[in-house]
């Protein structure tokens, strides 16, 4: 990674340019810098990574509506163009909804893709975010419950009136305990390993948000239609899910490829302002130092978001 000068981009049709006040980094903005993504991602070289942004609108392409110079908004950016690492990044209207006072920049850019997966996920096994919820609250695991996606998870899934049971290191215990889980294991421990529920309850569905864990290891623990939402699914996991929509199994495994869309981000930017979810920050960096940041977040051990604010550089 270098920091260079480019050019700043002209909004086109249905675009908005942006002042940046933040990004986080997620696990897929490394791991095209690592190959982990070809041949798809990224397109062509040099590339600014990053797709979650926060930041002010500061000028407006043509046919926008619902924006104008001076709206704070939280924005997505395409994976295939990135450019969330700058001073300044255009973004499309699509992807882009305003942030209303109480929703800070930090609070804002961890939403996009880490609570846009867990809501997801969470309605991929039947949660419900509205009062049609079934009279039996279902039973859901969270592995990696401190990690980016999971502390979104766990949140989501107490709104849902589900029964959450989740794993993570000891140290961050009580920190998922405080954000709604009912049941708290260590996974380096033979019970967390085993990742059973102390209540003994089966699970109705698993986020699962980590990797080194297959299908066998599940099948046991779910109900009798029980659903695995993998998001970091690897290519033997999507052979299985094949596998179990040919044989139509009733216990089957979900693989997870975020549909970014601007309901749901308008949704958990709500949640958020109401006080009902929060973005629980791990560490702030600046972009000139993001290069820390960015290892940090490749070593797999951070909790919770990784924010890079932009407070402090030069203006346009």
């Amino acid at each position: 990674m270098q920091h260079v000068e480019v050019p700043v981009s002209k909004p086109k049709k249905k675009e908005l340019l942006l002042k940046l006040e933040a990004a986080s980094i997620n696990p897929v903005d490394w791991k095209m810098q690592k190959g982990m993504l070809r041949p798809l991602l990224p397109c062509r070289l040099p590339y600014i990574p990053v797709t979650d942004v926060a930041g002010v609108v500061v000028e407006v392409g043509s046919g926008v509506n619902g924006f104008k110079v001076g709206d704070e908004v939280v924005a997505m950016r395409n994976p295939f163009s990135g450019g969330g690492l700058a001073e300044y990044a255009v973004a499309s209207v699509k992807l882009a909804v305003r942030r209303p006072p109480g929703v800070s920049a930090a609070d804002g850019t961890g939403l996009p893709i880490a609570a846009g997966t867990a809501l997801q996920s969470l309605r991929s096994i039947g949660a419900r975010f509205d009062s049609t919820s079934g009279s039996k609250p279902l039973n859901v695991l969270v592995t990696a419950a401190s990690g980016g996606v999971g502390h979104y998870a766990v949140q989501l899934a107490k709104l849902a009136g589900l029964h959450v049971m989740a794993t993570c290191g000891a140290r961050n215990a009580e920190l998922v305990r405080g954000l709604g889980a009912d049941e708290v294991l260590d996974y380096r421990t033979p019970e967390g390993a085993a990742m059973r529920s102390p209540s003994g309850r089966r699970y109705d569905g698993v986020v699962h948000c980590t990797v080194g864990v297959g299908w066998p290891a599940f099948e046991p623990l779910l109900s009798a239609s029980g659903k695995v939402v993998d998001i970091t699914a690897s290519f033997s996991a999507v052979l299985t899910a094949a596998r179990h929509r040919v044989t139509f199994a009733r216990k089957w495994l979900v693989p997870l490829l975020l549909w970014p869309n601007r309901v749901d981000m308008e949704f958990l930017v709500g949640l958020v302002k109401d006080g009902k979810l929060k973005t629980v920050v791990d560490s702030r960096s600046s972009l000139r130092d993001v290069s820390e940041a960015w290892e940090k977040s490749i070593g797999g051990h951070a909790t919770e978001k990784i924010i890079v604010e932009m407070e402090g550089l030069s203006g346009r």
